[in-house]
C-alpha cells in the first residue's frame, strides 16, 4: 500500500513539476504583473507594483522596506490601487516607495 501511495505521490510532484517554475509563460518574472500568482515566488522584486487587494498592515509594509535597506518611512498610504507608497531614505537619498500585494518593494520612477 505504501508503494502504491508512494508512486501516486511521485507521479504527481512529476506531473506539476514545471508548475513550480518562477516564470510566466510569457517569460515575465513571476514577481511581475496584475495576475494573481501566489504559488510562482520569487526572490526578485518586480520593476512595477501589481495592483491588488493589498493584505499588509502599514507596519508590515515598513517592515519589507526596512528589509530592503530602507529606514526613515514615512507617509504610508494605500493608493487607490491598493498599493502602499510613501517617503523613504536608502544610500543618502530619500525616494518615493512602495509596496504591492506580493510583497514586492520598489521605488516610484523620479
Amino acid at each position: 500500500m505504501k508503494s502504491v501511495i508512494l508512486g501516486v505521490a511521485t507521479a504527481a510532484i512529476l506531473a506539476g513539476g514545471p508548475c513550480l517554475a518562477e516564470t510566466t509563460q510569457n517569460g515575465q518574472a513571476a514577481a511581475s504583473g496584475d495576475t494573481n500568482q501566489a504559488v510562482a515566488t520569487t526572490n526578485a522584486n518586480a520593476p512595477t507594483p501589481a495592483r491588488g487587494a493589498n493584505s499588509f498592515t502599514m507596519n508590515e509594509a515598513k517592515s519589507r522596506l526596512e528589509k530592503q535597506g530602507f529606514s526613515n518611512v514615512s507617509n504610508l498610504h494605500k493608493d487607490h490601487n491598493d498599493i502602499w507608497r510613501g517617503k523613504a531614505e536608502k544610500n543618502g537619498m530619500t525616494d518615493s516607495v512602495w509596496v504591492d500585494y506580493k510583497g514586492n518593494v520598489g521605488i516610484a520612477q523620479r
